[in-house]
């Protein structure tokens, strides 16, 4: 049996789960395609409705797919495999109800794990700024960040391209969930009814943004800077800090072990307790699969079986998921990915983790996200034009989907 499959380019961790699968279960092997993750945006639909759709796919949304029947109601696998029973945030960003929104319904789709973002930071560089310990306040960070660029150094390195999907993003949301709340940036994403982006907090997020933007926070060429170049650069000692998700941890631990931090993104008050955007690395099956029922045993696989689990931590850097009662894999005293584990549970227990404005639709970030924040970099757009832009832009999708 040969699955066919998509996966996102530059991401080891769903080619080295899939020769594990084959080394398991031989007589399953696997015909892998790769695209960067703006083209599988535009290629899915697509994909999932050709006459060889994929047994399994790295999905960038799942809504409008769900709607549309491309894919395959996971229901009954859930039922089968016991996954109703797993902890309920796994699950629920893949949930699908009937009028479209997310967060509740019937399943489309699972994770091959749970990612986490924050801030990562260079150690050495952070010292030589007299950052002895992270920030607890966004005062505080705002702080370092003066003191950095005062030093010489460039405080963010982050990457802003149109192929690899503009990087602001990610401080920006960060900074929507640490000046104000994180439910309305949730419903946003699910498409709640009525909801909107554009709310006052998430204005003097992006005010936040736009200021550092105009204090030279980020490299001056951010916007044809791709995402592994980004990292590429970090890794070098470019940049004092980089916003960016656990799934980085294998690359940091093996070119700086030991010198390369992590916090969460500090909230705007010490009482305030600290989000972060935290989801699955979601994978579907085409509605019309050919092999569906293995593809479904192979997500059950990932997240139940030892081994499995082992790479996940040690390649993916994220929390495996599965079952409440099962157990950690080991991870070495002093990686990053111990620092991302232990910051992880911090979120669980405020129940404070988001999903990423660039998934709210299909096409939200290359058409919204990426062309919006692009401009506010070229001083062509302002906090106030890029939620109202990026709103309209949401609006109108919302009404084709």
């Amino acid at each position: 049996m040969t699955l066919n499959a998509y996966f996102e380019t530059g991401f080891e961790l769903p080619f080295r789960l899939t020769d594990e699968f084959t080394k398991q279960y031989p007589h399953v092997t696997w015909d892998i395609k790769q695209d960067q993750f703006t083209n599988l945006i535009n290629a899915t639909p697509r994909l999932l409705s050709g006459d060889n759709p994929p047994d399994l796919i790295r999905l960038p949304t799942l809504v409008s797919f769900a709607k549309e029947g491309l894919l395959k109601n996971l229901d009954g696998y859930a039922e089968a495999f016991g996954w109703n029973s797993w902890p309920v945030p796994q699950l629920n960003q893949a949930r699908v109800a009937v009028d479209g929104t997310r967060g509740s319904g019937s399943l489309y789709a699972m994770g091959l794990n749970y990612s986490l973002t924050g801030v990562y930071y260079n150690k050495e560089l952070a010292a030589r700024i007299g950052m002895t310990q992270p920030p607890k306040t966004l005062a505080e960070f705002e702080n370092v960040l003066a003191k950095a660029k005062a030093a010489g150094l460039l405080p963010i390195m982050q990457w802003g391209s149109a192929k690899s999907g503009m990087g602001l993003a990610f401080p920006l949301q960060a900074l929507m969930a640490s000046i104000g709340p994180i439910e309305p940036i949730n419903d946003w994403i699910f498409q709640k009814e009525g909801a909107t982006i554009d709310t006052p907090s998430n204005l003097e997020a992006a005010r936040h943004l736009e200021q550092w933007i105009r204090n030279g926070y980020f490299p001056p060429d951010i916007n044809a800077i791709e995402y592994t170049d980004s990292n590429a650069r970090f890794v070098k000692g470019e940049g004092v800090f980089t916003f960016n998700g656990d799934w980085e941890n294998a690359n940091y631990d093996k070119h700086m072990p030991g010198k390369i931090g992590f916090f969460l993104m500090p909230p705007a008050t010490a009482d305030k307790p600290p989000a972060a955007m935290s989801a699955p690395l979601t994978f579907g099956i085409a509605a019309q699969a050919k092999h569906a029922d293995c593809a479904a045993f192979f997500l059950n696989w990932v997240a139940t079986d030892p081994t499995a689990r082992q790479i996940n931590v040690s390649v993916g850097g994220s929390n495996p998921g599965g079952p409440a009662d099962a157990a950690m894999p080991s991870v070495a005293k002093g990686s990053i990915t111990s620092e991302t584990l232990a910051a992880g549970a911090v979120i669980n227990e405020a129940g404070t983790a988001m999903d990423f404005i660039a998934n709210a639709t299909s096409a939200i970030f290359a058409q919204g996200w990426t062309p919006e924040l692009q401009k506010m970099v070229g001083g062509r757009q302002d906090a106030a034009g890029l939620l109202k832009a990026v709103q309209a832009e949401y609006l109108r999708e919302l009404s084709r989907e």
